[in-house]
């Protein structure tokens, strides 16, 4: 079975079965919560360094999360259309 044929079984299971296989899916790729943790904290000060010294400039959470639904949106309604 390809790729393509398993994606497309794996999309025509109820919704909390797929959810089930994504998040065994995506734990098979995680390493350990140490590497996790240590890549988090990481992240954390690059992004904190980056507000600090003025790269980035932040956005009011409901502004991103106005933003972020409406992408959804879009991107659900070209999935439905296609």
């Amino acid at each position: 079975m390809s790729t393509d044929e398993l994606l497309l079984e794996v999309l025509r299971l109820p919704r909390t079965e797929r959810a089930r296989l994504a998040e065994e899916v995506l734990s098979s790729l995680e390493e350990s919560e140490e590497q996790v943790v240590a890549a988090w904290a990481r992240e954390l000060e690059r992004r904190s360094r980056e507000i600090s010294e003025g790269r980035v400039q932040v956005v009011a959470w409901e502004t991103a999360r106005d933003r972020i639904r409406r992408e959804l949106g879009k991107r659900r309604a070209s999935r439905s259309s296609s």
